[in-house]
């Protein structure tokens, strides 16, 4: 931490992730409450038993709704990451230059202050050049098996409320109503990503780091 940011308070640091963060346990934890409330609901229609709220966090319905969510919001990030290496949108504020060279573009230099990674070179520098997109690659398929996890475990809860045999989870992938939680959730972040990066072109924003500047020429690319 240099002297410039030894000087702010913790919260002037790291305000971003600090509500970012709070906002998400807090809707979470309204998601789990609800959710414990609404699938008791079906439960008590199916005539099978209730459950606690501790059993709730562990079936397959608050998995699969809180990992359908994960997952595409993963995906986002994952192909934002790495489309906008290679693909521009003029006028932009979400895209790098039409022409030359951008300061990510450049080459690492092993300088006293850069990461651990870059000192070290080799392989572990090349892992270190694309863990951004690696990290959240991983993190898309994790949170897809979860959500086909929680998905599967939570039809056969239902399969059982309607007195019908339970399936296994690769007869389970063959169903459309998985695919429909997964492309519905899709859809909706590849449609948030195509607005922020033409809304951006001619709508503003003074002060976000998201907008060009209020002045900036309409098809002035931002990055």
């Amino acid at each position: 931490m240099n002297r410039t940011s030894k000087k702010h308070s913790y919260f002037h640091r790291n305000g971003l992730s600090i509500v970012f963060l709070s906002l998400f346990i807090v809707t979470l934890a309204a998601q789990a409450l609800t959710g414990w409330k609404q699938h008791n609901q079906e439960l008590q229609e199916d005539q099978l038993s209730q459950i606690s709220l501790s059993t709730y966090l562990r079936s397959g319905h608050f998995i699969s709704a809180t990992f359908e969510n994960f997952e595409s919001e993963f995906l986002q990030m994952a192909l934002y990451v790495m489309l906008t290496i290679s693909l521009r949108q003029v006028g932009s504020a979400e895209s790098k230059k039409l022409e030359g060279p951008e300061e990510v573009d450049r080459e690492p230099r092993p300088a006293k202050d850069a990461p651990w990674a870059v000192r070290k070179g080799g392989w572990i520098l090349k892992l270190y050049s694309n863990s951004l997109s690696i990290c959240f690659a991983l993190l898309f398929f994790f949170s897809w098996a979860m959500h086909l996890y929680g998905s599967w475990q939570n039809f056969n809860v239902s399969q059982a409320g309607k007195h019908l045999s339970k399936i296994s989870v690769m007869t389970y992938l063959e169903q459309p109503e998985f695919w429909f939680e997964t492309f519905q959730n899709w859809q909706s972040e590849f449609l948030s990503v195509a607005s922020i990066v033409v809304l951006t072109i001619y709508l503003r924003q003074k002060g976000s780091p998201e907008s060009k500047p209020v002045d900036a020429a309409h098809w002035e690319t931002g990055k």
